[in-house]
């Protein structure tokens, strides 16, 4: 039996989505990404409950309360992990439990877009059962060990982030919050907020793309939302595109971002549902408000 290799045609010929976090400071308006989304094709994961400022949105939304039901939800959309034991979270055995508490995965096929809301909130939500686990407390005094709590909770994050980048047929994009801190130096540094650092160092490279979502001044001192994309941008924002295809600075449209970081073009949506944005959107020689 030889291996199943894929040839570049079968490659190129296969249906494949985008994976990305875009992270900004709270109030920046990343929840109002939806409305630059398709909703017939959307799926909005609300963590947050915080979905007051897309009330009038059309789309459809789940609302996970519990790490477990964010595991589940990430097993149900993402499918099994062949390479997993049966005891483990992503397994056929877990996709099977799941698949018969939610019905047929078939009806996940009208969905295109999974967007999350938000890996803080997931963080926050893992960290919190982690810390009700065996590996939590010291097996010598019984107590609480938060060097063990924290471990699990690095190892299950990276998990189920690693669950949605493997999902190849949708896009699959998460929110988070952007935190701006002051190191040794006075000098500002930019994160992700997600409890522990485990899962902040490695999300970079896990999914594919990084995206700061930021207010920039133009020339003129207009504040303007962007998307700053660069790696080696000059504010210093966690951005990576392994894509190649965006600029530096994007329009804060998730619809087009997508589309361009897949090289095809972007599906028109009615100006009402735009973020919106200053007539003329700066792309050079912009400052941080």
């Amino acid at each position: 039996m030889s291996f199943p290799f894929i040839t570049a045609e079968q490659r190129l010929a296969e249906k494949r989505g985008s994976k990305g976090v875009i992270l900004g400071p709270s109030g920046v308006g990343k929840t109002t990404l939806l409305k630059t989304a398709d909703a017939t094709r959307t799926l909005f994961i609300d963590l947050e409950a915080g979905d007051l400022a897309v009330l009038d949105w059309p789309g459809d939304s789940v609302r996970p309360r519990t790490w477990q039901e964010c595991r589940d939800l990430a097993c149900y959309i993402g499918g099994p992990n062949p390479a997993l034991r049966d005891d483990q979270s992503y397994s056929q055995a877990h996709y099977d439990q799941v698949c018969a508490l939610y019905g047929d995965p078939a009806m996940l096929a009208k969905y295109s877009l999974i967007f999350v809301d938000s890996i803080t909130v997931a963080g926050r939500l893992c960290l919190q059962w982690s810390k009700g686990q065996p590996q939590a407390y010291s097996e010598k005094t019984g107590k609480p060990d938060n060097r063990g709590a924290y471990g699990l909770h690095g190892s299950e994050l990276i998990a189920w982030l690693t669950q949605w980048q493997h999902i190849r047929s949708k896009d699959v994009w998460l929110v988070g919050i952007l935190d701006e801190k002051l190191d040794d130096f006075n000098r500002k540094v930019f994160s992700p907020q997600i409890e522990g650092s485990k899962a902040a160092l490695e999300l970079p490279g896990i999914v594919d793309q990084v995206i700061s979502m930021v207010v920039l001044k133009a020339d003129d001192g207009t504040p303007y939302r962007a998307f700053v994309t660069g790696a080696d941008n000059a504010w210093g924002f966690p951005s990576k595109d392994r894509s190649g295809r965006l600029d530096p600075i994007e329009e804060p449209h998730l619809g087009k971002l997508i589309a361009k970081c897949l090289g095809r073009a972007a599906a028109a949506r009615p100006a009402a549902t735009a973020v919106q944005i200053s007539p003329a959107f700066p792309t050079a020689n912009a400052s941080q408000e």
